[in-house]
């Protein structure tokens, strides 16, 4: 096959996705790279100003595809159905939603109180099943559709200590994935979750010597970047990807080898 139709396979011109807690890191690679392959963008994420920073960085950068920053909270539905209409009533559709909005909250189980275990569980799983359970209407009436969840290792291994809360709402993800993925199947739409590993979203909060602790157990030797993550999400929203429905994608760097 020639390189340029290759490259045809991932390009998402004219495709709409919704992204997320996409106000930085992996969300904010995500969106970066998805408007460079030409997908118009509808960004969400709790806190307006960076929010707001993002699409005016990416609007800059290429001023061809549209994007649309809407600051709400993916925890309450009636602020997800507004999102959703405000992208409709602007580009008539949604091809793409990519479920990364998410908090971490580690420590002890026995310190974990019932509304703190309310509040990981509804922003990271009610919050990704509130997105999902929008657009999927939408999307099985073009009989197309995309729907990528950013999990986390966490949900796979447990995690390495505390964080119980947080593990169990990626374990619930990962299985709401396969779920959906049947679902959703019949109308030509595909469900896939990805699990990073230790990504380096803020390099600042490592010392040298934690980051050498933590990249002599990976394979790889390195933390990951927002943008690996980013790339496996391109790859499950284009063309592509669209024989891969239900799958969890490991993005860890040999950390965990299935």
């Amino acid at each position: 096959m020639p390189a340029q139709s290759l490259i045809h396979l991932l390009d998402l011109s004219g495709r709409v996705a919704l992204i997320t807690g996409a106000s930085r890191g992996i969300g904010r690679s995500i969106a970066r790279v998805f408007k460079q392959a030409g997908a118009n963008l509808t960004l969400t994420a709790r806190t307006p100003g960076p929010l707001q920073d993002v699409a005016a960085q990416l609007s800059a950068e290429d001023e061809e595809a549209t994007v649309l920053a809407l600051p709400s909270d993916v925890a309450v539905e009636a602020q997800v159905n507004q999102v959703v209409q405000q992208t409709l009533d602007t580009f008539g559709r949604i091809d793409i939603l990519v479920n990364n909005a998410g908090l971490i909250s580690p420590g002890p189980y026995i310190d974990i109180d019932p509304a703190e275990w309310d509040r990981v569980i509804s922003a990271n799983l009610t919050g990704a099943y509130f997105c999902a359970r929008a657009v999927a209407p939408l999307m099985e009436k073009q009989k197309s559709g995309r729907i990528v969840n950013i999990a986390s290792i966490s949900g796979q291994t447990g995690g390495v200590s505390g964080g119980v809360h947080y593990a169990s709402s990626k374990g619930g993800m990962i299985a709401m994935t396969k779920t959906l993925a049947r679902d959703l199947a019949p109308s030509s739409i595909t469900v896939n979750a990805i699990t990073p590993g230790v990504i380096d979203t803020n390099p600042e909060g490592l010392t040298p010597q934690q980051r050498r602790e933590i990249e002599s157990i990976i394979p790889l030797a390195r933390l990951g970047a927002p943008e690996d993550i980013a790339y496996a999400a391109l790859f499950l929203a284009s063309p592509m990807g669209s024989y891969i429905t239900g799958a969890t994608i490991d993005v860890n760097g040999g950390f965990l080898k299935r």
